[in-house]
């Protein structure tokens, strides 16, 4: 079984996480290890600790990295980030990645319906374990809940006419493929939407695979728990695929940098409030031109890096 991912913006990450030989470092989303392998040959005396949620990636990265004994590989969603680093015994990590994109394997492998671009079952499961998946979202949501769907986590303008589409098929049948779905979308949008590039059931799909793995769910939490557990001068390094999820990062991210959090109202300072990181990158980097020929699916990827004072 291989799992293929590119990874994204390899360069980038290894130079500005400040490896050093005896780094401890957490990749938060393993994948198919693409970034891990390069972390690891830079931290020989250090450890690596490997997150993901998927057994396909955990299983497939373990044979990948099987010449690497500083490797501790962990199924779990990072968010749980505290509990993880206190199950190994671990107070402090002096880098942290996490890459909040989908991997390519995922989206190519059809079984696991994440794609509309291919037919597959109705899933988008990032853990297979989990019960609870697109299917059931789009058969038993109620109009309402689907609608907010749509439009919270795909900001897709025509969710009312998508999700009265949906409403008219599944009361015929259940919707059980991606391109049953694909189908029900472009079917009722107007032609020159389900022709434009990049496909009319984007944002639909997008908000879907959102909401079944809840992958907004306490992200700001997430990101403060991960800022509490750096030691002094290390960093945290995050690649966000889509606006939503950039917002929430660069929000905890200048929340954490402030050197003050008065009310805007307040005529002088009296917080006394420190920051508690620095921005390593005021604004995002980007892929190069170069990156995006080769691997188109970087194109959208906004890596965002901060150090704690």
């Amino acid at each position: 079984m291989k799992f293929y991912h590119e990874p994204v913006m390899v360069n980038e990450i290894i130079t500005q996480l400040n490896l050093k030989p005896n780094s401890i470092v957490v990749d938060c989303t393993l994948g198919g290890g693409g970034h891990s392998s390069e972390i690891v040959k830079k931290i020989p005396q250090g450890l690596l600790i490997a997150v993901d949620k998927d057994s396909e990636a955990i299983n497939y990265s373990k044979i990948r990295l099987e010449n690497f004994k500083n490797i501790i590989f962990v199924k779990d969603d990072f968010k749980n980030f505290d509990d993880i680093l206190n199950s190994q015994k671990i107070k402090k990590t002096d880098a942290v990645l996490i890459d909040l994109g989908i991997s390519s394997h995922q989206i190519d492998e059809a079984e696991r319906g994440f794609s509309f671009l291919r037919d597959g079952p109705l899933d988008m499961r990032m853990n297979q374990e989990q019960k609870f998946s697109a299917y059931d979202i789009v058969n038993f949501s109620d109009k309402g809940d689907l609608i907010n769907i749509l439009k919270t986590f795909g900001e897709e303008r025509f969710a009312p006419l998508i999700v009265k589409n949906i409403l008219k098929h599944r009361a015929i049948e259940k919707i059980k493929t991606t391109k049953q779905l694909n189908q029900i979308i472009e079917e009722i949008l107007p032609k020159k939407i389900v022709y434009k590039s990049g496909g009319a059931a984007k944002k639909t799909f997008q908000a879907l695979r959102i909401a079944v793995n809840g992958e907004l769910t306490n992200l700001d939490k997430s990101l403060e728990q991960i800022i509490k557990r750096l030691n002094s001068g290390g960093r945290l390094a995050v690649i966000a695929f889509h606006s939503l999820e950039d917002r929430i990062v660069k929000t905890v991210f200048k929340k954490f940098a402030a050197h003050c959090i008065c009310p805007s109202t307040a005529p002088v300072c009296v917080c006394n409030h420190k920051p508690e990181i620095k921005l390593i990158t005021k604004k995002p980097l980007i892929p190069s031109p170069e990156e995006i020929t080769k691997n188109s699916r970087s194109s959208s990827a906004k890596l965002r890096i901060i150090e704690k004072l």
